[in-house]
């Protein structure tokens, strides 16, 4: 197979598989136009994408693995420049239809330039704060959601410690993300990682004291003396391989996973399509607006007579007529 017929089978994929003997699963994701497109929605400096790109890659992993009625959301805030990198993940609507992401991030531009002068690494940029997973299945249901310290000095590792001290999931991620160049193309994004975890079982207890930073769990900390060898052993196979592996485009993650662990019994499921997609709109917009007096419409009226918004993850622009707006509407929106 030719480097672009690689390249075109599994841009923005998600590939499921499971290693038979260590009772692990995990995926390998590609995301290409995908992460593409998330990025050129916003004119972020090269710290923030990065940021955003590892971000986007934990999501299309983790959003892959959840049996998805409706909506996965990660966030990270923190108390640095990088304020909150935030994304969401729509699970298919049919067999066979793709899942969607979308990301965005709020920074302070001022210290975020002075930081990353000063050679901050991007993850410095986040500092003190949270790494948060809402799982919100729709209609008529309770959002789950779970919260972490910043910890381990990556979105990854943070991500690791939410799996080991919430979900007590020994949970490992290698992940690689840049701007290339392919042969008769330009330069544009691309991402690639695999998601290793302990497949979940009854009884799963805390091993031992909690050895993670900041004194929470970390993955060998809930696993027994077999399973923590069989951990051991995946992991060690799993850093064996590098970044343009990881990234592709010239290895198939079929290929991938047959190198790393063809003695583990590799088993690989149908891959899950990713595109990128928002879910805004002028009749959310609305909603989100109907807590509103007259009085609070109001102010957030213009000098033109209308009120205006934008969506943070696309940038969709939207007008509306004040009068249609809060709980005290005067005119139905279809009318306007």
């Amino acid at each position: 197979m030719t480097e672009t017929a690689t390249t075109l089978l599994w841009d923005d994929t998600v590939l499921p598989f499971q290693l038979d003997a260590s009772d692990i699963r995990g995926r390998v994701a590609r995301l290409d136009g995908v992460l593409e497109q998330v990025l050129e929605q916003h004119d972020y400096p090269p710290a923030i994408e990065a940021l955003v790109a590892e971000m986007s890659l934990l999501t299309a992993l983790i959003g892959q693995t959840i049996d998805l009625r409706w909506k996965l959301s990660l966030q990270v805030r923190g108390d640095g420049p990088a304020r909150l990198i935030a994304t969401d993940y729509y699970g298919p609507t049919d067999e066979g239809a793709p899942a969607r992401i979308r990301a965005y991030a709020s920074f302070d531009q001022d210290q975020q330039a002075e930081r990353t002068l000063a050679g901050s690494a991007p993850f410095d940029l986040v500092g003190k704060g949270y790494f948060a997973v809402l799982i919100d299945q729709g209609p008529d249901t309770v959002p789950y959601q779970g919260i972490t310290p910043i910890s381990g000095g990556s979105l990854s590792t943070c991500a690791e410690t939410y799996f080991a001290q919430s979900e007590q999931l020994p949970t490992r991620f290698a992940l690689a993300f840049g701007q290339s160049t392919l042969p008769g193309s330009g330069e544009q994004w691309r991402a690639g990682g695999v998601m290793l975890q302990h497949m979940p079982r009854t009884g799963m207890h805390v091993a031992g004291d909690a050895t993670g930073e900041g004194g929470l769990l970390a993955a060998e900390d809930v696993l027994d003396a077999d399973e923590g060898e069989n951990w051991r052993r995946a992991n060690i196979l799993l850093d064996t391989t590098d970044e343009m592996e990881l990234i592709g485009p010239s290895v198939a993650p079929t290929d991938l996973l047959l190198r790393l662990f063809h003695e583990e019994g590799p088993r690989v499921f149908d891959p899950q399509p990713v595109r990128f997609g928002c879910s805004c709109g002028p009749d959310k917009v609305r909603q989100s607006l109907s807590i509103y007096s007259a009085k609070d419409i109001a102010t957030m009226t213009t000098d033109a007579g209308t009120v205006t918004a934008d969506c943070q993850f696309c940038g969709a622009h939207y007008v509306f007529d004040p009068e249609t707006l809060g709980f005290e509407a005067t005119k139905d929106a279809h009318d306007a």
